[in-house]
């Protein structure tokens, strides 16, 4: 089995001009990847999604409109949403990644995948696209995987700075996805507070931890080690997939956050090492991060820590419980023993 890299060139071809999300985000990692000879990953180019797959989490009257916009060369579609001629193809392979990553881990193929493409999508709701989101990746795997590979239990952690409020929403009364972000509030979109915690079967399957502006490694690891670690042990996911955004980076022109590198690295360790002692499969999907040295070092440092070698079974954390930890935990022991 192999580390793999799910890739294609229509990523770059999704062209936004001037505009934080754009293709030189791609063209930096792969030469920050490259200069480290891709860390051992084994490059594959992603298929675009099945029709199928997109439409169990975007109505194809949604669908055919991405479609139809880029056909005639692309436009805004929201105030910070824009796309071009080449966008559509795009999405499709950015949620094919996705998917693909599903299966590999599943049938066995690759002992962890990370899926780096773009546009993003963890704020595209089922049938508007927003926050530079045409497609939501990573709830159309979480969807495969529950619907078509019959999963029953997928864990999606997402630590983009910004909240995924589509993955949020899709989910929010699925207790078949449990979803946790860790998020600075506030910010875009301005919403994830504590107190949304899902509805109907999914009370309490959906996990918001706000944090304030200037959170740093220290703080981020306690949540991971402390809140995230903990609710996977309890939930026992089949599948983890990570909504892998960096723009929490202290360098990040989006936000005020303050995490480094290596900050993202040992939150990977930890969740590596967790999946590890649960026996899950874990995946990552590229989100956001928009200063380009930080985006290429952090998701170089990322991949090295999950195609790296084996790491032992849960232990006990070397960071301590935090103020905003144990508050946390405290909220979700309605729901959960932690």
């Amino acid at each position: 089995m192999a580390s793999v890299l799910l890739e294609h060139q229509s990523s770059v071809e999704h062209d936004t001009g001037s505009h934080p999300e754009q293709p030189a985000r791609i063209t930096a990692i792969d030469r920050e990847l490259a200069a480290r000879d891709w860390l051992g990953f084994e490059r594959v180019q992603s298929p675009a999604v099945d029709v199928a797959d997109l439409t169990a989490v975007h109505p194809q009257s949604y669908v055919d409109t991405i479609e139809r916009v880029a056909a005639n060369g692309g436009g805004h579609l929201d105030a910070d949403t824009l796309m071009s001629e080449g966008s559509y193809e795009a999405a499709l392979h950015a949620a094919g990644g996705a998917v693909a990553l599903v299966d590999l881990l599943l049938d066995g193929d690759a002992t962890t995948v990370f899926s780096a493409h773009r546009p993003p999508g963890h704020h595209a709701l089922p049938s508007r696209a927003m926050g530079f989101c045409l497609f939501n990746n990573v709830a159309v795997a979480a969807t495969h995987a529950v619907r078509s590979r019959g999963l029953e239990r997928v864990l999606i952690f997402d630590w983009d700075v910004h909240h995924g409020n589509g993955t949020n929403d899709i989910f929010h009364a699925s207790k078949e996805v449990l979803f946790v972000s860790i998020h600075e509030s506030p910010l875009y979109p301005g919403t994830g507070r504590a107190t949304d915690v899902g509805s109907g079967d999914g009370r309490g399957y959906t996990v918001n931890i706000p944090v304030s502006a200037g959170a740093d490694d220290a703080l981020y690891r306690s949540l991971v080690d402390h809140v995230v670690v903990p609710l996977a042990v309890a939930y026992e996911p089949q599948l983890v997939l990570i909504s892998a955004g960096f723009d929490a980076h202290r360098d990040d022109p989006l936000a005020t956050c303050a995490v480094t590198e290596e900050g993202f690295a040992e939150m990977a360790r930890s969740m590596r090492r967790c999946c590890s002692g649960l026996g899950a499969p874990l995946g990552a999907v590229l989100e956001g991060g928009y200063a380009l040295g930080a985006l290429a070092r952090s998701v170089a440092a990322t991949m090295e820590v999950l195609g790296g070698a084996a790491v032992n079974g849960a232990g006990e954390s070397e960071v301590a419980i935090g103020p905003a930890a144990a508050a946390a935990r405290e909220r979700l022991a309605e729901w959960w023993e932690l």
